[in-house]
């Protein structure tokens, strides 16, 4: 970190990207919000309807307005996929054997349900106490506006950067089903990946930088239990006629102890690593109380256990089932007596990291349609399943810097931690370069709401994240 500090001006970077995020990006950031951008998954006539294109072109001519030598946009789209917004920055003069630095984000959003407070609307930006609010703020449209001022601010600050490439893709909530296609397309373009910066994550609390070190894969699937053509009397047919909810319930015991919420399935779990558990402790004492405060717990309801470093595993390194979704039910208040047709529950697994997802699955066939109680009739649809992601072994020259910039920019020691969610662009990165460096990190705190109501994001965080990224782009190209 000294070749840092000896050849970067810090206070000309930190300023550069004070100006750049209050005079230049807030107020584009702020129209990015206003834009509907929802994700094709959520959206299937997304290329009739325009958002997804119009929020590309707004982020395109804002790139278009910065002065950085050399630098090309491209909107790249393949048939029948959504769109890819590339920036391709040249290597600062010397840099130009360090490969190629693909900075990620995404421009598509989750939908935005009800329940914002008082003031506050999805495709509205409010800025407030040095908070922008809005659907995409914090997830993620700020990311490429980040990326491209860090790359700003260390050029204006004398630093060094490899060949950067800024890839926003369009249907990341999605699953990322287009990427794939993409990197395909680009590979050559993008020629040798050295180190990836994704910046659609975060961490604990806003104190210090967090990079995400691994993520869970998934699992899932619809089952529906049918025991009937037609629903029935329930006076006339139960004691009979067995309930499909009932026979659903079993199929559940087969999976999930529903006492303590262990999986029971041995292709769910894998041996956490050492060094995640070590990360996990760290994270506890850095941020005590972190988990259990992340969430909006009605009444006395508490979490599933009240060790920190427990929970930081669960949610992490062990695998959890969530129903995510029901139908065959009437609303109660138009429930009559009736013994149903039949019942149809959706579920979601996370993984550990590690497992293979394939196998996870089709450990889940087998357990939901062999020997079913009644021989009722199990049918299973969307059907789905994703490999999760751990990070390769931090190099030297990455650690070093790390632990330099973060305390110079934030003031205090980095901390990593694995995420409970996704990031599908993680694990196709992990695969096609396996010998690149990964930073996943960003501005989400615990509190900032993504993919519900009041999402917001820390601007303050924001511009800490920025500057820290610019300073370990100089040392990966001065490694």
């Amino acid at each position: 970190m000294d070749e840092v500090e000896q050849t970067v001006n810090t206070t000309a970077m930190r300023e550069t990207v004070r100006r750049l995020w209050a005079d230049d990006i807030l107020p584009s950031l702020s129209g990015l919000v206003a834009i509907p951008a929802l994700s094709p998954g959520f959206d299937p006539d997304w290329a009739e309807h325009g958002h997804l294109a119009a929020a590309v072109e707004h982020v395109r001519t804002w790139l278009g307005t910065r002065a950085i030598p050399g630098a090309s946009i491209d909107v790249v789209e393949l048939p029948g996929r959504s769109p890819v917004l590339l920036l391709d920055v040249p290597a600062t003069e010397g840099a130009e054997d360090k490969g190629t630095v693909l900075l990620y984000g995404h421009l598509d959003k989750q939908p935005p349900l009800g329940g914002w407070s008082e003031g506050l609307d999805p495709w509205k930006p409010v800025l407030k106490d040095g908070r922008l609010y809005g659907r995409g703020s914090a997830d993620d449209g700020y990311a490429g506006y980040a990326a491209t001022a860090a790359l700003e601010a260390l050029r204006a600050a004398g630093g060094s950067h490899a060949r950067a490439v800024v890839l926003l893709e369009t249907g990341e909530e999605s699953g990322s089903p287009d990427l794939p296609a993409y990197l395909e397309h680009l590979s050559e373009r993008l020629g040798d990946v050295t180190f990836v910066v994704c910046l659609d994550s975060g961490g604990q609390d806003y104190e210090r930088l967090w990079l995400t070190t691994s993520l869970r894969g998934l699992v899932q699937v619809h089952v529906t239990v049918r025991v009937l053509d037609s629903g029935q009397h329930s006076g006339l047919a139960s004691g009979v006629v067995p309930s499909s909810f009932r026979v659903l319930r079993e199929l559940l015991d087969r999976v999930e102890n529903a006492e303590t919420g262990h999986l029971l399935l041995d292709e769910f779990y894998v041996d956490v690593p050492a060094d995640r558990a070590a990360e996990a402790e760290a994270a506890a004492a850095a941020a005590p109380g972190a988990m259990k405060r992340s969430f909006p717990l009605h009444g006395g309801t508490t979490t599933v256990d009240q060790d920190d470093v427990e929970l930081l595993l669960n949610n992490t390194w062990r695998p959890t089932l969530s129903v995510i979704g029901a139908s065959g039910f009437p609303e109660p208040v138009d429930a009559g007596n009736v013994l149903r047709a039949h019942s149809t529950l959706a579920l979601g697994f996370r993984l550990p990291p590690t497992a293979d997802s394939a196998a996870a699955l089709g450990a889940l066939e087998k357990a939901l349609t062999t020997d079913v109680p009644y021989s009722a009739t199990v049918e299973l649809a969307g059907l789905e399943h994703a490999d999760g992601w751990n990070a390769p072994a931090t190099a030297p020259w990455l650690s070093a810097s790390l632990d330099e910039v973060s305390s110079a920019v934030f003031g205090a020691p980095w901390r990593a931690m694995g995420l409970g969610g996704s990031i599908p662009f993680m694990g196709l990165l992990g695969e096609k370069y396996p010998n690149a460096q990964f930073l996943v990190t960003g501005a989400l705190g615990p509190d900032s709401n993504a993919h519900v109501p009041d999402e917001w994001l820390n601007l303050a965080q924001a511009e800490r994240v920025t500057a820290a990224v610019a300073h370990i782009l100089h040392a990966h190209a001065t490694a």
